[in-house]
C-alpha cells in the first residue's frame, strides 16, 4: 500500500493499476468499510489463521 499526497482533497484508491474508488468521480467520501470491501472483492476474503 502506498499513500500518495495530492492536492484539492482528492482521494483515489488504485489496486494493481486499476482505479477502484474515486471521491472526485463519485462526488462523495467513501462510506465506512467501503474501500476495504472493494479491495476484498478483488483480492478475496481474509484467510483465518489458527
Amino acid at each position: 500500500m502506498e499513500l500518495v499526497p495530492a492536492s484539492s482533497g482528492r482521494f483515489e484508491v488504485t489496486l494493481d493499476g486499476e482505479l477502484i474508488f474515486s471521491k472526485a468521480a463519485l462526488g462523495r467520501h467513501a462510506e465506512p468499510g467501503e474501500v476495504a470491501a472493494l479491495v476484498r472483492d478483488r483480492i478475496g476474503p481474509e484467510i483465518a489463521r489458527d
